[in-house]
């Protein structure tokens, strides 16, 4: 190859673009000092690949480039091209297609070079390659220098080497075995750190391994806890369904107890009033008598100890009925809720027998056990109308009773009134003495109405005893009510527990998300992690927990970073 022409533009002091033809034979540049001979050596230096700035005599490479001067702006781009006639085909294998070479080197202030043989981009590498397979290049000693002639005869045996090698046109060899060198020990690098992946991923694959294995045992074995799980809640539930009848037994004789209390209530109310109605006569008889009491002290002092037991009795007669009154409403509140619970768990027994006998017709046993839900609600309304019907006739009886009590207080002042009179009666026949006969009647019709009034007093012990009776009734019909409740309680967590159960235990019928999720290799712990047992969910839209789709994701807010969607 041999070098033809030199064109330079915004290089150094060639603002301008200048040619420089390089003819066969002797070429010479001859001028003044300053006037830019040096800056042809240092063109064909950079056009040859130079990348010491050093070299070419400037503090920075963009110095190459022309900074101006008084009359002429500053440029921001410099190019050197350098024509080589490849008549001989020496040029290297990707070089070798054309007879002529061309060479050009630009640089662009603040961005660096670039280098074009024949108008395609190539690396500084190439183009060094290129002239040391001609026996030049920007450093060789065939670019001779001022000073370089005394360099080279005190130079060292390595320097001479190199100098003798471009002579024999071997520096090219070099270069190249040095860069194979190079390759070669980056690929021995890459080899060694293949092996220390392979041996991190054959790690991985072992504990993968293990993983895969402690996963397929928690499988077996929650298939196992889940099976036993549901033959213990079948069996509990056996028991409920046993105790649950026993416990309306109880109930119903519980009602029973408590409609024969209300039944003897009732009666003595209708006792009481039938002693309200006969009390007139008896404050008839009591005036009749009350002319014989003028002149027995005596007789008056017991009737008035009488009146004062009778006040006490009323009192403690009121109380006791208002006592009754409050029980009653709280045993018929206990007796509508204790309705209401049995009938809930026998519609939830119904519908747990018919989840157990197959999980298909599940859907089916859904909606008649919502049926029957209903018109579970429909008789516990009933029963409350009934309750609070109930409640209202008790609140009539209390009523009644308060107005009697009423009336007892109102006949207690009469007496006083009257008994007063007769005291003034007393004092007037004690001045009187001649009225035997009279005092005999009186004295007959006052032991009358004492024992009229013995047998009141009777009767009011007799309702006392029919209340007491009622609140022991109470009581007892109260705690099977209770036992009720709890067992109900028990029944309704049992019940819900099966519910979770079988609908967790229906593997067959709706297989696992899981089963259907292909998780691509480094992704399973992040798959496990964000998504955990929801994996074990069917994606059947029928069955009890499972996934559905929830649109195409564009409301969705945007993920944060370089992060991926998991999708």
């Amino acid at each position: 190859m041999k070098l033809t022409r030199l064109r330079l533009t915004g290089f150094k002091s060639f603002v301008e673009a200048t040619e420089f033809q390089i003819e066969p034979g002797l070429s010479g540049v001859v001028g003044p000092n300053g006037c830019g001979k040096s800056n042809l050596v240092e063109a064909l230096r950079w056009v040859m690949g130079e990348s010491s700035f050093k070299n070419m005599r400037a503090s920075g490479m963009d110095d190459v480039i022309f900074a101006g001067s008084g009359s002429r702006p500053a440029r921001n781009v410099a190019e050197v091209g350098l024509t080589l006639d490849n008549a001989d085909r020496k040029a290297p294998a990707m070089f070798n297609d054309a007879d002529t070479l061309e060479v050009t080197r630009r640089i662009e202030r603040e961005e660096g070079s670039t280098y074009r043989i024949n108008g395609k981009e190539v690396r500084a590498r190439d183009v060094q390659l290129l002239f040391a397979d001609a026996a030049t290049g920007s450093r060789s000693p065939a670019l001779v220098r001022q000073g370089q002639i005394s360099e080279i005869i005190s130079a060292k045996p390595q320097s001479r080497r190199r100098i003798l090698e471009d002579a024999a046109g071997i520096a090219g060899l070099h270069s190249r075995r040095h860069e194979a060198e190079l390759r070669l020990r980056a690929a021995e690098d890459n080899l060694v750190r293949l092996e220390d992946v392979l041996r991190e991923i054959d790690s991985q694959i072992e504990a993968l391994k293990r993983q895969a294995r402690q996963a397929g045992r928690y499988r077996s074995l929650a298939a196992d806890i889940r099976a036993a799980e549901a033959l213990l809640a079948a069996i509990g539930y056996r028991e409920a369904r046993d105790q649950a009848a026993a416990a309306e037994r109880q109930a119903e004789a519980a009602l029973r107890e408590v409609a024969e209390a209300t039944r003897v209530q009732a009666e003595a109310a209708r006792l009481q009033a039938v002693e309200a109605h006969a009390l007139p006569a008896l404050r008839e008889a009591e005036a009749a008598a009350a002319a014989a009491l003028t002149r027995l002290t005596r007789a008056l002092d017991e009737a008035e100890a009488e009146d004062r037991r009778s006040r006490q009795r009323a009192e403690e007669l009121a109380r006791r009925i208002a006592e009754l009154d409050a029980d009653l409403a709280r045993e018929a509140g206990a007796a509508s809720d204790a309705e209401a619970s049995l009938a809930r768990l026998a519609e939830e027994a119904e519908a747990l027998a018919k989840a157990g006998e197959g999980a298909e017709d599940a859907r089916a046993e859904a909606i008649g056990a919502q049926g029957a839900a209903d018109a579970a609600v429909a008789e516990a309304e009933a029963a409350q109308n009934a309750a609070q019907r109930a409640l209202a006739d008790l609140t009539a009886r209390r009523s009644a009773f308060e107005r009697a009590l009423r009336e007892a207080a109102e006949r207690a002042a009469r007496h006083r009134v009257e008994r007063e009179g007769l005291e003034r009666a007393l004092a007037a026949l004690d001045a009187d003495s001649g009225s035997g006969a009279a005092l005999t009647a009186l004295a007959e019709a006052l032991a009358g109405a004492e024992a009229e009034l013995k047998a009141a007093d009777e009767a009011a012990v007799s309702a006392r005893q029919l209340l007491a009776a009622s609140r022991e009734a109470e009581a007892r019909a109260r705690q099977p009510q209770i036992e009720a409740d709890r067992k109900a309680q028990r029944l309704e967590t049992e019940v819900r527990t099966l519910q979770k159960l079988l609908a967790g235990g229906s593997s067959d019928l709706w297989p696992p998300v899981l089963d259907q999720i292909a998780a691509q290799k480094g992704y399973e712990t992040a798959l496990g992690a964000a998504l955990g047992d929801d994996l074990d969910a069917s994606s059947n839209p029928s069955a009890p927990v499972h996934w559905r789709e929830s649109g195409d994701g564009a409301a969705d807010p945007a993920l944060p970073g370089d992060a991926e969607p998991l999708a």
